[in-house]
């Protein structure tokens, strides 16, 4: 007897607790949603300027960077998360110049410290506020940060032209100068050791007088 009792006590216990359950979620079924709705609300999500979601390399309206491919940014990472692939070019000037070929970012070992950004000379970097970067396998996190062909060196105006010539004509003719007056003073120097006389030697002295004494 006592048991059929235990049974229908658990047994309304139970279905109690079922309608109590079933109040809180027909409660919250009608209320008002006050959380954000995403991906729906994609379009109009706003995100703070602030946030730092992934490394970008700076482009103009003319497709042009600021990179100079100095290598700061892949030397203050902490994680190795930037990789530079350089190369060497030749300037109308007729000189060497380092250019960037390949800049690679590894947004999956990224910290987001910004130090690339902070002690970039040229103010070349920037951080966007991007956050959708889900991938299916980590080797699609490593990113090309230069997406855009490098472009070649302008070539120089001839009035470009005609100040590097000068300027190259005058940095010869200094040196031919330079050169010049030093051949003259060494060949002063030598000429004035040349016609320097002797010293005159002093005379020894007579014993003889003091010998026959």
């Amino acid at each position: 007897m006592g048991s059929v009792k235990d049974y229908f006590s658990s047994l309304g216990s139970g279905i109690a607790s079922l309608l109590k359950g079933m109040q809180v979620t027909g409660k919250e079924f009608v209320t008002p949603k006050i959380t954000e709705r995403y991906p729906e609300d994609r379009d109009t999500r706003h995100v703070p300027q602030r946030f730092r979601a992934i490394l970008e390399l700076k482009y103009d309206k003319d497709g042009n960077h600021k990179c100079i491919a100095c290598g700061t940014c892949e030397r203050v990472c902490p994680n190795g998360t930037i990789s530079l692939e350089t190369k060497m070019v030749d300037t109308p000037a007729g000189t060497k110049k380092k250019k960037l070929e390949n800049y690679f970012y590894d947004l999956g070992s990224c910290t987001f410290c910004s130090l690339c950004v902070t002690n970039c000379p040229t103010n070349a970097l920037e951080f966007s506020n991007d956050f959708e970067q889900a991938v299916f396998t980590r080797a699609k996190l490593v990113k090309k940060l230069n997406y855009l062909p490098e472009k070649e060196e302008p070539a120089p105006s001839p009035e470009e032209l005609a100040r590097i010539a000068a300027e190259r004509e005058a940095k010869i003719a200094a040196a031919k100068a330079k050169a010049a007056a030093l051949k003259a003073a060494r060949e002063a120097e030598a000429a004035g050791e040349a016609k320097a006389p002797e010293a005159p030697k002093a005379p020894e002295a007579d014993n003889s007088e003091n010998k026959n004494q």
